[in-house]
């Protein structure tokens, strides 16, 4: 048949719900489904609701008996899914313009004079109390990176009335990465903060002297500190010229900073790689790795990139920065 369940496989699958997908699926290899087998067969009352709604199914007559639940064709339902799709994103569209324009009324932008309202661009929060609220709300509302810069300067001893709990809020495909302050990287209750942050996913380097405390979500708002523990007064930015301008400044301290658990000379790269590596310190280009080495240049660019992912460096100058601190070359 033209219209088969290979035919279903290769144009639905992965593009409506499971659950759906394989109702249609019994519903096609079935050729259908009588009314009284609907539910049993199907799953539920819901399923066989939302293949009609989504015009994956229709109901056809049989003579003599209430019409049966029919497949839709592969490429129909196809069709008809994609039009129910269509629809509500372009309905999310609509909601995300009106969230946008009311963002903008209620964050009015600063006068010439400075004159701004006290919900504008920065805001000023001085209670303990608000300053916690406001850390959690953002971990929440991030949708692709959460970015801290923890210091560890606390109000009083570090212990565990101080312990900063690792980010549970944090949603699947959201990136965590924190800088942490090295000089207390040592601390038995530091070490179980940052490993139950790191079972979490969290990405974290160790870097001397980590200026202030600081929390980002996305590229959109961030929480900053007004004295050294941030709890007798913070800061919340939604400037994006100066939220661009902090991410900038984190991404800058995440190139120079440790990856936790790397601080070791023990190179674990294979000895082609090793041998790039050690041609690429020496300055030398794609090409004359590819000479002295004699392999293609697009191998050395494949074998480059292996390297960075290990080092978890973005750039040739990020790469060899990290190699040093590492001990892989000198």
């Amino acid at each position: 048949m033209a219209d088969g369940p290979e035919v279903a496989a290769r144009l639905l699958e992965g593009i409506v719900p499971d659950e759906l997908y394989n109702a249609y699926r019994v519903l096609l290899d079935g050729q259908g489904c009588p009314p009284e087998e609907e539910h049993a067969t199907l799953g539920s009352a819901e399923v066989v609701s939302a293949l009609l709604d989504r015009g994956m199914a229709y109901r056809g007559p049989e003579p003599g008996e209430a019409p049966r639940l029919f497949p839709a064709p592969p490429h129909l339902a196809l069709q008809a899914v994609l039009v129910e799709i269509n629809q509500r994103l372009s309905n999310e569209h609509e909601r995300l313009l009106v969230g946008h324009r009311r963002l903008v009324e209620y964050i009015p932008t600063p006068s010439a004079s400075g004159q701004g309202s006290s919900r504008g661009l920065i805001e000023v929060v001085t209670d303990p109390e608000e300053i916690t609220r406001l850390s959690g709300a953002l971990v929440n509302a991030a949708r692709r990176d959460w970015l801290t810069l923890e210091s560890y300067l606390t109000e009083g001893p570090i212990d565990e009335t101080v312990i900063i709990e690792p980010p549970s809020a944090l949603r699947k495909g959201v990136r965590s990465r924190t800088i942490y302050e090295s000089r207390w990287a040592d601390h038995p209750i530091v070490t179980e903060n940052i490993i139950g942050a790191a079972e979490l996913g969290e990405e974290a380097r160790l870097l001397p002297g980590v200026g202030m405390k600081m929390k980002l979500a996305d590229a959109s708002v961030a929480l900053l500190p007004l004295g050294p523990t941030g709890m007798t007064g913070a800061v919340l930015v939604r400037s994006p010229v100066i939220v661009a301008a902090l991410r900038e400044y984190f991404e800058m301290l995440w190139e120079r900073a440790t990856p936790v658990g790397a601080v070791q000379s023990d190179n674990p790269l294979s000895e082609d790689l090793r041998a790039v590596l050690a041609l690429l310190a020496q300055g030398a280009d794609d090409d004359a790795i590819a000479r002295r080495l004699k392999i293609s240049t697009t191998t050395v660019r494949r074998r480059f990139t292996m390297i960075r992912e290990e080092l978890g460096a973005v750039s040739r100058f990020a790469a060899g920065a990290a190699a040093v601190r590492r001990g892989w070359i000198k």
